[in-house]
């Protein structure tokens, strides 16, 4: 764990100097050609750069260990930076809306296109390098703050790519107002992309349960590590960020020893955190009489 601490604290460090590279590339892109889907696409960039500083911020906090405030630890500071990053996707997708109406009403020719274009397509490679990267450690390290970002950069190499296709149409016809149209094309791309960051984080702060292949491993383990023990019941599991909770009753014979029950608790929890990385177990272990029907019947 320490080890992917490190990892995501040091993604999240880099996206920043990247972001503000990318915001820069974009603008230049903008300045010599004045088009408008260009400059929507650097306004975006603009929420990029907001939205790694939140995320390098939140997973720092989330990485702090647990206090008396915090029993439980500090996990779930990383949602609220993908709630902040959804957000701003929406913020940023209604400004292209503002600029894109604007430049339907009275368009304007593009200059200097080859250059903006090259400029542009710079950025969406780095772009598109770097997302790929965020979401690949995003998923294994279980960060929603990294997830989150690297969806966020992906819409924008979407956003990248169709600007580019589109302004090479517009060109190719003749037809200025092709540029406003495709920013809008642009703007309902990134709303989407937004509402989905923003669905995700609030499921992971409403301690949605863990994902079902996750939750069908835990079930097996119980019933193949618990021996000695008559059943298991109240099976719940939810997520905080990179850490998953599973707590569960353990029934046991009555006449068994605290140190007999105990050591049933230990195998079960070393199988479980072998089995799902970032795992917390607890474990409330109960007479047999406590046994439910709809429980696991372990033997």
């Amino acid at each position: 764990m320490p080890h992917a601490s490190r990892t995501i604290r040091r993604l999240a460090f880099w996206s920043i100097p990247l972001a503000f590279g990318v915001m820069g590339l974009k603008f230049v892109a903008w300045y010599v050609t004045g088009s408008i889907a260009l400059y929507s696409d650097a306004l975006e960039s603009i929420v990029n750069v907001i939205a790694a500083l939140a995320a390098f911020v939140a997973i720092g906090y989330a990485q702090k260990p647990a206090d008396l405030g915090h029993p439980y630890g500090h996990h779930k500071a990383e949602y609220f930076s993908a709630v902040l990053e959804g957000v701003l996707i929406v913020v940023a997708a209604l400004l292209i809306v503002n600029e894109a109406i604007g430049g339907l009403l009275a368009p304007k020719r593009i200059e200097a296109p080859g250059l903006g274009l090259a400029v542009n397509a710079a950025a969406a490679v780095l772009n598109g390098v770097w997302a790929a990267v965020l979401l690949r450690f995003g998923r294994r390290h279980r960060s929603p703050a990294l997830q989150a970002d690297g969806h966020h950069i992906l819409s924008d190499v979407v956003t990248s790519v169709g600007v580019i296709a589109g302004l090479g149409l517009a060109l190719a016809l003749d037809q200025p107002r092709l540029d406003p149209l495709l920013a809008l094309i642009v703007a309902c791309n990134v709303l989407w992309q937004g509402s989905k960051v923003i669905s995700s984080s609030i499921g992971g702060l409403m301690d949605r349960a863990i994902d079902p292949g996750d939750e069908q491993r835990i079930h097996d383990i119980i019933k193949a590590e618990a021996d000695g023990a008559i059943e298991a019941h109240d099976i719940r599991t939810r997520m905080a960020g990179r850490v998953s909770f599973v707590e569960f009753h353990l029934v046991v014979d009555g006449s068994m020893t605290v140190e007999q029950s105990h050591d049933i608790c230990d195998r079960l929890e070393s199988a479980l955190k072998q089995a799902v990385a970032g795992v917390q177990v607890i474990i409330h272990v109960e007479p047999g009489h406590k046994a439910k029907d709809e429980g696991v019947v372990l033997s």
